[in-house]
């Protein structure tokens, strides 16, 4: 191990700009006129793998985008780690807000500032180095496995069939992921539990036509007041959600759970400054990091009807609509929160107007056991770079292919990001420290040689 650390140093420049260089490419993979780049980003990870000293490494495709599978085999007897991430990166839009060209990689105040810095090609690429420093050195002290996808921004609508089908070549011990964030700069994490999501569309179709309000207001109900109307009685005064059932399966935070938020150094006034508000809603009896992480929510992301253009134009619309999100937490599944929504909206539609509910998407939450071989190795992988214990947290945010992982691989997932909420990741001038990215090769070094020793344990 002592070897690949050094090996990691002496190379650490050279490792910059590799990463640049894939920076470069525009992997949009939301956009079809960005499919050959996207190809080509995945095709430069082959390469680069390949150069790393992986053994074997194919570019598969798929109905999207495709998927770079690589493989070093070390022996039998040694844990295999599948290393997860994606090539593909968010749109860049609106191009007037980035200081520079956002596919144009620039260092500054020793961060790199670039789409997909952070989210996730800087993140995943620190596993590739690591692989590399090791086979460059005493070889690695485990099978490796690489599962490289390009349609994590587009919902990975493909990955669950392919890890259906690649189901014996992607056998694992343990999934290693980074594509989180640390707690705070200089404070490191390890994320233990995920929420989910169920996500839904509801419209409230009144009259055949947008009608003159003048002539038929007071005498036709409208749409968007009765949404409204409906979207705020989904909270009651605690901010708990009104939804009949939906508290029913929640796995509760336990006692030891609540101790360690309470032991997180968090900077509330921080917090709300980031956020640009002066002050916090959360659930009764819930801590804001609880209510953020540990608790379900209900959202409404976003709410549209009638005229909404320059100037006046007195319209009584025809229908309004809104997309809705809720958080869950486990035990919550998104089939289940998405039936008593349903159920809700149906009941609570008024009788003059007709209801039209989509289902868009969902994923289920997860939570890993913190006492698990490869969760101890990523403490004790995180504590020697950081030089500190590293802290079990809960992320408010969803990745619903570590749910795939455990459902369809059954293998749970080390979440050891190194991203930070300042990131700007899906945001104008997206940047990831050149410290983290650092200290990212040498944990996953100093991860590897853990899992290797936990594992045979």
């Amino acid at each position: 191990m002592d070897a690949a650390l050094q090996y990691a140093k002496d190379h650490a420049d050279r490792f910059v700009e590799e990463l640049k260089a894939w920076l470069r490419i525009p992997s949009i993979s939301t956009d079809p006129a960005h499919a050959a780049q996207t190809r080509q980003a995945a095709q430069w990870l082959a390469d680069n793998l390949r150069d790393a000293g992986v053994e074997t490494v194919e570019v598969v495709d798929t109905d999207g985008h495709p998927v770079v599978v690589a493989e070093h085999h070390v022996s039998d007897d040694a844990p295999t780690v599948l290393v997860y991430g994606h090539y593909d990166v968010q749109p860049p839009d609106p191009l007037e807000l980035w200081d520079a060209d956002p596919f144009e990689p620039v260092e500054r105040d020793g961060k790199l500032i670039a789409r997909g810095a952070a989210d996730d090609k800087g993140q995943a690429f620190m596993h590739v180095k690591a692989a590399e420093a090791l086979l460059a050195c005493e070889g690695a002290p485990v099978n490796l496995k690489f599962l490289v996808e390009g349609e994590e921004e587009n919902g990975s609508v493909h990955l669950p069939g392919f890890l259906r089908e690649h189901r014996e070549r992607l056998a694992a011990d343990v999934v290693l992921v980074s594509d989180t964030s640390l707690f705070a700069p200089g404070v490191p994490s390890i994320a233990y539990g995920l929420r989910g999501l169920a996500y839904v569309e509801v419209t409230l179709q009144g009259p055949k036509k947008d009608l003159h309000s003048g002539v038929y207001g007071g005498g036709v109900a409208n749409p968007i007041n009765a949404l409204a109307r409906m979207i705020a009685d989904l909270h009651d005064d605690d901010h708990r959600v009104t939804v009949e059932g939906f508290y029913d399966d929640v796995r509760d935070l336990t006692a030891e759970e609540r101790e360690q938020y309470a032991a997180l150094p968090f900077d509330q006034a921080a917090w709300k400054d980031e956020a640009g508000v002066s002050e916090t809603l959360t659930e009764r009896g819930y801590s804001v990091l609880e209510g953020t992480s540990g608790r379900p929510t209900l959202d409404c992301n976003g709410i549209w009807g009638g005229y909404t253009g320059e100037g006046a134009k007195t319209v009584l619309p025809a229908k309004a609509s809104a997309k809705i999100s809720c958080r869950l937490v486990p035990d919550q599944t998104p089939d289940d929160i998405t039936d008593k929504l349903r159920r809700h909206f149906e009941t609570h539609v008024p009788d003059t107007m007709t209801l039209t509910f989509r289902d868009l998407h969902g994923g289920h939450g997860v939570i890993v056991d913190t006492s698990a071989p490869a969760m101890q190795a990523a403490a004790e992988a995180l504590e020697a770079v950081f030089g500190q214990t590293p802290h079990f947290t809960r992320e408010g945010g969803s990745i619903p292919v570590v749910a795939d992982f455990k459902k369809i691989l059954g293998l749970d997932t080390v979440l050891m990001g190194f991203g930070l909420d300042s990131d700007s990741i899906h945001s104008p001038n997206e940047e990831f420290g050149l410290d983290r990215f650092h200290q990212g090769i040498e944990a996953s070094i100093r991860f590897m040689d853990a899992y290797a020793r936990q594992g045979s344990t």
